[in-house]
């Protein structure tokens, strides 16, 4: 069963990876918030891997799900198409990059030699994860310890989506 889990954690790792560099490259706007979905996707998966799948739903609803949608919505309505002068990269910016590149490709290499060759890293949690992401645990701390800052959130976002409604109308209205 280890060797599943790890060859799905480099695949979900390298989908991400992909996809988010994919998110930042790509000219169009539409085409980077669908990279960012694969990636929100792909993360998803991490949490599903480490046995929290309460918490996998909660990020697929509110950041596939709303956030997106949110992102989608605002790209299309700004219509970014004529927007797409293309940058040049000065010879500093090359610098950067290739020295970004060699750093990523140094933890790529130190993250294989202790994942394989080394035998793995304990962290020394002794099964705590398994029972942080789990639904009743979750669902006892945020009725009991974090109950205020639970409803202070739900009033906030209730006072944002009656705020963006009020905008929504003013907008509407024929100008005179």
């Amino acid at each position: 069963m280890f060797v599943l889990e790890t060859v799905l954690f480099f695949a979900l790792a390298l989908l991400a990876v992909t996809a988010a560099i994919g998110m930042i490259v790509h000219r169009s706007p539409v085409y980077s918030v669908l990279m960012l979905i694969i990636t929100l996707f792909s993360i998803a998966g991490f949490y599903v891997l480490l046995n929290a799948p309460f918490v996998a739903a909660v990020h697929m609803i509110v950041y596939a799900g709303a956030i997106i949608v949110l992102f989608l919505f605002v790209v299309m309505l700004l219509d970014l198409r004529h927007e797409s002068d293309r940058f040049t990269l000065t010879k500093f910016s090359r610098v950067l990059a290739f020295i970004a590149f060699l750093v990523f490709l140094g933890e790529a290499i130190l993250l294989v030699k202790v994942a394989f060759i080394d035998g793995g890293l304990d962290i020394g949690l002794g099964g705590q994860v398994s029972q942080l992401g789990d639904t009743p645990s979750i669902g006892k701390l945020l009725f009991t310890a974090y109950l205020l800052p639970f409803e202070i959130a739900s009033v906030l976002l209730l006072v944002a989506i009656i705020g963006a409604v009020i905008l929504a109308k003013q907008n509407l209205k024929p100008s005179q």
